[in-house]
C-alpha cells in the first residue's frame, strides 16, 4: 500500500521540546553528556544520584541551555529511593517521558581471584539498579500509552576480554536481554525499549586503563576505528532512541563502538 511522507514530522522527527528526561548517574561522564544532549534536542532534564551537590554542575549547564532542570537524589539499587525519585519529578514536571539508566559501576579482577562482595555490588548496581528505574518509569508509561527507556550496555555483553570482566560483562550481557524483556512486555502500551552499548571511551574512570600502553594496544586491537570513544559519540543515539525518530525501534542494542563488533 502506497503511503505518502509526512514531510512535517520528518522534519520534527528529532524534537524533544515538551518532553522530560530522567537521567540516573547524572553526574558522571557520560551521564552528564546524554543529559546536556536531550536538553540540547528540547528536553527538560532531572539528573539523578546519590549526591545532589555533584549533580548541581550539570543542572546549571542545562539550564544554561534554556532548559528546566533538577537535582534529585537518588540510590537506583534502592526501590523505595527510585519511588521516592520519580515521585519528585512528576510532582515537579507533571509527567516523564524518556528515561536513561546510566548510574551502575564497574570493577575489575581476575575470575578466580573476584572478592563475591564486590562481584555481587556490580549485579545490584547495573542489573538491580537498572531494573528498578525501568520498573517505575514502566507503571507511568503504562498508564500515559507512551515512553521511552534508554539502558546503557557495553561491548562487553557481547564478547569476553582478559582485562577481568566476569562481573562487569556478566552484567551488561543482563542489561541486553532486560532490554529486549521489557519492549516485548510493554510494547503494547507503546513504551520502546533499547540500549545503547558503547565500547570503552575516555572518562576519569577509564584513565588509568587507556594510559597503560599495553591495555591501551589491547583495546585498540579491538577497535577499526582504532581509537577509544569520547562521550559526545553517544549523544546521537541517545537523542535518536528518545525521540519519534525511533518510534518503531524496540528491542534493540545499539552499538556504539568503532566497529568493535563487526568482527
Amino acid at each position: 500500500m502506497e503511503q505518502n511522507v509526512n514531510l512535517d514530522a520528518v522534519k520534527k522527527m528529532f524534537d524533544l521540546t515538551g518532553k522530560v528526561a530522567i537521567v540516573t548517574g547524572g553526574a558522571g561522564a557520560l551521564g552528564e553528556a546524554l543529559a546536556l544532549g536531550l536538553a540540547s534536542y528540547g528536553a527538560d532534564v532531572v539528573v539523578t544520584g546519590r549526591t545532589v551537590k555533584t549533580l548541581e554542575p550539570v543542572v546549571n549547564k542545562i539550564q544554561g541551555l534554556g532548559r528546566k532542570a533538577l537535582a534529585v537524589s537518588c540510590d537506583a539499587t534502592k526501590e523505595e529511593s527510585v519511588e521516592a525519585m520519580f515521585k519528585t519529578v512528576v510532582d515537579k514536571f507533571g509527567t516523564v517521558d524518556i528515561l536513561v539508566t546510566v548510574a551502575g559501576m564497574a570493577k575489575r579482577a581476575p575470575a578466580e581471584d573476584f572478592p563475591i562482595d564486590d562481584w555481587q555490588a556490580v549485579m545490584d548496581a547495573n542489573v538491580r539498579g537498572t531494573f528498578l528505574c525501568c520498573k517505575h518509569a514502566g507503571k507511568i508509561f503504562k498508564e500515559k500509552k507512551a515512553g521511552k527507556i534508554i539502558t546503557i550496555s557495553s561491548v562487553r555483553a557481547f564478547a569476553g576480554h582478559p582485562g577481568g570482566y566476569a562481573a562487569y560483562g556478566v552484567s551488561k550481557g543482563a542489561i541486553n536481554l532486560l532490554t529486549k524483556q521489557l519492549s516485548t512486555e510493554w510494547a503494547k502500551y507503546h513504551i520502546n525499549v533499547n540500549a545503547i552499548a558503547p565500547c570503552i571511551f575516555w572518562t576519569p574512570l577509564t584513565q588509568e586503563v587507556l594510559d597503560n600502553a599495553e591495555l591501551y594496544k589491547i583495546f585498540m586491537s579491538r577497535i577499526p576505528l582504532g581509537r577509544a570513544a569520547v562521550t559526545q559519540d553517544f549523544i546521537g543515539a541517545a537523542v535518536y532512541l528518545a525521540s519519534p525518530a525511533s518510534d518503531f525501534v524496540t528491542g534493540q542494542v545499539l552499538y556504539v563502538d568503532g566497529g568493535s563488533t563487526a568482527g
